[in-house]
């Protein structure tokens, strides 16, 4: 039983060692800043599909007519359209560094490298944002998304060539 409570101490330990981790605590910050950005991109598409009276489904247009009436809702719109394909977009490169990233900060990287990873792909996913919503003309939008895509691949790399036995 004492074997056991031993046990159980030790692992919280390295539990308050991870949380005083500079790299990890590094990594959530980021983290943080990414989702809650691709959080807003959500609300800013019901946001458009509000306010410009553009649904996709038909029981969401319930309260602005019924039959014939509620169909002219039921479209596509330009805008909302835009801030909805960046949105998949955040979501089809943030998950991959998210999950990536944890790896690649519990694998004791260098601090300094860390942080630049991290905020190279942050600062790529905002200016992406940006440049999708504004529209911004290529290759502006292209190029940040090359540069949150690599710094991914890069701590991918780093991770399969000095960090995992294959």
């Amino acid at each position: 039983m004492m074997t056991m409570i031993m046990i159980k101490v030790e692992k919280m330990v390295g539990i308050t060692q991870l949380m005083e981790d500079k790299v990890l605590m590094a990594f959530a910050s980021y983290a943080t800043i990414v989702l809650s950005k691709m959080m807003f991109m959500s609300t800013a598409t019901a946001f458009y599909r509000l306010t410009r009276k553009v649904f996709a489904n038909p029981e969401d247009c319930a309260n602005f007519g019924k039959g014939e009436n509620a169909k002219k809702y039921l479209r596509v719109d330009d805008r909302v359209e835009r801030v909805r394909r960046a949105h998949l977009n955040d979501l089809e490169n943030i998950v991959p560094f998210l999950g990536i990233g944890l790896l690649y900060s519990l694998s004791g990287p260098d601090l300094s490298t860390a942080i630049l990873h991290f905020r190279l792909f942050v600062g790529a996913r905002i200016y992406h944002t940006i440049a999708y919503l504004l529209p911004l003309p290529q290759p502006n939008r292209a190029l940040a998304f090359f540069v949150g895509y690599g710094v991914t691949i890069s701590m991918a790399y780093q991770l399969l060539t000095n960090r995992l036995y294959l």
